[in-house]
C-alpha cells in the first residue's frame, strides 16, 4: 500500500546522520508493525467493548504506517531489496493473520481466507524466484498491463483502502456486538458487519486481480521453457 500522492508534496528531508541498512528509519517503522499486531490481537480478544473500540484506532494507525514507510525510504534514498521484502512480509503477516482472526470471530465466510491465502502463497513463491535473481517483487513484470495491475498507484491504493476499510470496519462491528443486547450499539453491529463483509469480498477480488499477472506470467514462462 502506498501514500505517494501525499508524500510527494513533502520536500526531501535533510539527512542528519547516516543510518545502516538494518536501522534505517523506514525499516524500523516496518518492524514496529509486528508488535503492534500482537497488541491489537490482545485488545480485540481480551478487551472490553470500549477497549475493542480503541483497538479500531490502534489498528488503523498500524495499517497507516504501511502507507508511509516505502515513500520515506525513497525520499531518504535508502529504498532497497531488503526493505522491499520486509515491507511485503509485514503486509502478508497482517493480511493473513487478520483474515484468519475475522474468520475465527465468525464475521467473514471461510472462502475469503482461502482465496487470499491461496493467491498469496502462489504469488510469493513465484516472486521468490525473481528475488533470487536480484529483482524486487514489483519490478518483475514486463507488459504494461501487468505493471499497471501490480505496480500502479491506483490499483495499490484501491486494494489498500479496501483492506483498511474492511479490517477496521469488521473490528468496529465486533466491538459493538459486545455491548448489552438491548443497547443501540449492539443493534447496529450486525448491519455494520454485513456492510464490511461486502468490502471484504471487494478486497478479496482485488487480491486475485493483482495476483493474476504474477501467476499468468509464470505460466507463460513455463510454457516457453
Amino acid at each position: 500500500m502506498e501514500f505517494d500522492l501525499l508524500l510527494d508534496q513533502i520536500p526531501p528531508p535533510v539527512r542528519i546522520r547516516e543510518y545502516s541498512e538494518e536501522f534505517e528509519v523506514a525499516n524500523v517503522l516496518t518492524l514496529s508493525r509486528f508488535p503492534m499486531l500482537i497488541i491489537f490481537i490482545l485488545l480485540l480478544y481480551f478487551g472490553s467493548p470500549a477497549v475493542q473500540i480503541f483497538s479500531v484506532v490502534f489498528l488503523f494507525i498500524a495499517l497507516m504506517i504501511d502507507l508511509i514507510d516505502g515513500p520515506i525510504a525513497r525520499r531518504r534514498g535508502t529504498a532497497n531489496l531488503t526493505g522491499s521484502m520486509l515491507d511485503i512480509a509485514a503486509d502478508r503477516v497482517y493480511e493473513l493473520v487478520l483474515w484468519v482472526i475475522f474468520l475465527d470471530l465468525d464475521v467473514i465466510p471461510v472462502a475469503i481466507p482461502i482465496i487470499v491465502i491461496t493467491r498469496t502463497t502462489l504469488t510469493d513463491a513465484i516472486r521468490s524466484i525473481g528475488v533470487g535473481q536480484g529483482k524486487a517483487p514489483f519490478d518483475q513484470h514486463e507488459t504494461s498491463i501487468a505493471k499497471f495491475i501490480v505496480r500502479s498507484r491506483w490499483m495499490r491504493s484501491s486494494y489498500g483502502i479496501a483492506k483498511i476499510v474492511s479490517f477496521c470496519g469488521l473490528t468496529l462491528g465486533i466491538a459493538l456486538s459486545g455491548f448489552p443486547p438491548d443497547s443501540q450499539s449492539f443493534g447496529v453491529s450486525a448491519n455494520l458487519v454485513s456492510i464490511f463483509q461486502v468490502t471484504s469480498w471487494i478486497a478479496a477480488a482485488l487480491c486475485v486481480i493483482r495476483g493474476s499477472p504474477v501467476i499468468l506470467g509464470a505460466a507463460r514462462r513455463s510454457l516457453r521453457s
